[in-house]
């Protein structure tokens, strides 16, 4: 009985870190990259918002873009309504108008 303890000892340092690898492996290419993906499309997203664009924040308020500022956005959402939103909360951009604004059935 001692001699199969022994022998049982002597791979497995090495076998016990293959299947970590394969997990970080899977987890990697499942959800750490196309979550790295996501934020590198939203972020050149963000930096290339100008004048006009139509865009819908994280918080779900339609609006069109009047003005830029190095943090802020400033969205028009109604007549003479304007709000001031960071840059990173703006969460889909349809650019140059309302062709593809999806009108609501009342």
């Amino acid at each position: 009985m001692g001699a199969g303890a022994g022998q049982g000892g002597q791979g497995g340092g090495f076998s016990a870190i293959v299947p970590l690898i394969l997990m970080f492996a899977i987890f990697y290419f499942l959800l750490i990259r196309p979550q790295q993906k996501k934020a590198k499309e939203h972020r050149e997203m963000v930096n290339n918002l100008k004048k006009g664009d139509r865009v819908i924040t994280s918080g779900g308020i339609h609006g069109r873009i009047t003005s830029l500022d190095e943090g802020t956005v400033t969205v028009e959402i109604a007549d003479k309504v304007k709000i001031k939103v960071l840059r990173g909360n703006i969460s889909v951009l349809n650019q140059g108008g309302d062709q593809n604004v999806p009108k609501s059935k009342s």
